[in-house]
């Protein structure tokens, strides 16, 4: 894999998502996110990235992070472990038309 475009060490969540809203249209459209134990890339369809370290599925502030770039995930299962180096999730989720509404 190649090197990141930017980095950022994770210290609080608002930091972080200020890092993503800064840091966002320096990619394409957003492909996918790996989510390790201690660190989050947010990938784009070149295959360039931005690495958060010091966050990963364990931490409950990844659902913020990873919310933030509309990630597709269970925000109850993030944090159980697995036996992969990674966990990797699709971007660009996408809410249906009147889904606010009550039928």
């Amino acid at each position: 894999m190649i090197e990141p475009l930017e980095i950022h060490d994770y210290l609080a969540a608002e930091p972080a998502l200020e890092f993503i809203k800064r840091t966002r249209w320096g990619l394409r459209e957003l492909r996918f996110v790996r989510v390790f134990k201690d660190k989050l890339h947010i990938v784009d369809v070149n295959g360039d990235y931005f690495e958060i370290r010091g966050v990963g599925y364990p931490n409950a502030d990844v659902v913020a992070l990873m919310t933030a770039v509309n990630t597709a995930f269970d925000p109850q299962t993030i944090q159980s472990e697995t036996k992969l180096e990674y966990k990797e999730y699709k971007t660009g989720r996408r809410y249906p038309w009147a889904s606010d509404r009550a039928m």
